[in-house]
């Protein structure tokens, strides 16, 4: 592929209206990003038919704002999994696009992405990922692992069986009256609040790689509905506390039993700073290296999309095998492996 190689990623998933351009798989041109909090704060979580809107809305002019009058190689956009209202909006603003600068079109996995990103310093992709890794890919709506043999090569051993972790820390939030989204407002109010003040439940499900967090999520409302007076900063220590120990638990136990030396960690809730912090340190006790996101690229972005397409085309071009359009939207879509 040549190094100027120019693709607009084009992200609409959830709640984040994104397009970037991304230069030779390496550097973002531009990464612009409508964020639809405002839209659903008073909600307390994203309403599917608002954030649609919102997607029609602002996709063209984001759109424009990050590709500009320059040139265009590949037009690439998040296919699934994901909001079927906001997947559809990407779908028809990639193809217009496409069409009208007369470019190929590829459909990516919006998880891969969140992966790739962690290959991303600041404004550049630098360091290719080792492999083989775990990953965790750990955001509002999905709590996965997987093993990584390599780009596009993977096996997934586990999900979550209901909430995903971003989701329990917005319910959580919710229950104590904090701002939506509550991911980053209950990691400010645990940062005065004893970590084991509350035995809140770790649910390890031994025997298997999957999550389940809703049992944490319902120990808080209870601990709420049996106590008069609570201290919200040390529910939500606890809280966070019972979380991080069961992601990085999991995770550093899937790495031991595939005797991988590298962990890769992405999604919006990779910003938290408490799972950077307790993951790398102890990971680094095991030998193992952690790669996380760049907290400004964690929540959900086009830049990510964009790099997730040029990994796919070039292992294309290493493998002589024609890559795989993937234009279907797929609000359920599994990753799958590229060969």
């Amino acid at each position: 592929m040549k190094k100027d190689l120019m693709i607009l990623g084009i992200e609409s998933t959830c709640d984040e209206t994104s397009a970037a351009l991304l230069k030779g798989g390496r550097e973002i041109v531009s990464n612009v990003i409508y964020s639809q909090i405002e839209e659903h704060k008073k909600y307390h979580g994203v309403v599917p038919e608002l954030a649609s809107r919102a997607h029609a809305a602002k996709i063209a002019a984001v759109i424009n704002e990050a590709l500009g009058d320059r040139p265009l190689d590949y037009v690439a956009f998040a296919s699934g999994p994901g909001l079927p209202g906001g997947l559809m909006v990407g779908r028809v603003a990639a193809e217009t696009l496409a069409n009208f600068k007369k470019t190929p079109i590829i459909g990516v996995n919006h998880l891969e992405g969140h992966i790739f990103a962690c290959e991303f310093e600041g404004t550049e992709a630098k360091a290719r990922l080792s492999f083989p890794l775990v990953a965790l890919v750990v955001s509002g709506g999905h709590t996965e692992l997987w093993y990584v043999k390599g780009y596009g090569s993977y096996k997934i051993l586990g999900r979550t069986r209901d909430d995903a972790a971003g989701e329990a820390f917005d319910k959580v939030a919710k229950l104590l009256g904090l701002p939506y989204p509550g991911g980053p407002q209950v990691s400010k109010q645990a940062l005065s609040g004893r970590r084991d003040a509350i035995a809140f439940p770790r649910p390890l499900l031994p025997g298997t790689w999957e999550f389940s967090f809703s049992g944490i999520k319902t120990a808080v409302s209870y601990y709420l509905r049996d106590h008069k007076e609570v201290s919200i900063p040390d529910v939500c220590a606890s809280f966070e506390e019972a979380m991080v120990e069961t992601l990085v638990t999991k995770t550093l136990l899937a790495a031991k039993k595939y005797k991988v030396k590298h962990v890769a960690v992405g999604g919006g809730v990779a910003a938290n700073t408490l799972l950077r912090g307790r993951m790398t340190e102890k990971a680094k006790l095991m030998g193992i290296e952690t790669h996380f996101v760049d907290r400004k690229l964690s929540s959900d972005n086009a830049a990510m999309i964009a790099l997730a397409a040029y990994k796919k085309l070039e292992h294309a071009e290493k493998t002589g095998k024609p890559v795989k359009k993937n234009i279907n939207i797929d609000p359920n879509m599994k990753v799958r492996n590229w060969d």
